[in-house]
């Protein structure tokens, strides 16, 4: 049913003729140039992020019992 009605909407827009087109705001291209600027914008910005885990050197974090949420699996490093 669905494949008919979409045949006959297709045989009736050919029938009559060529539609115009909506007018754009500005050449085609620049729609391209302009997704291309914001997507290298976005690329830099996700890549200054790339040194947050060098900032300092890792270190063994101790077992401590006063903790509201203490650590279960501290294996053996608290007491």
């Amino acid at each position: 049913m669905l494949l008919q009605q979409i045949a006959t909407s297709v045989a009736a827009a050919g029938e009559e003729g060529h539609e115009e087109l909506a007018p754009l705001w500005a050449e085609p291209w620049v729609f391209g140039v302009s997704m291309f600027g914001i997507l290298v914008v976005l690329m830099c910005i996700a890549w200054s992020y790339n040194n947050l885990g060098k900032r300092h050197a890792a270190t063994d974090e101790h077992a401590d019992p006063h903790r509201q949420h203490p650590n279960k699996h501290d294996r053996g490093q608290g007491h």
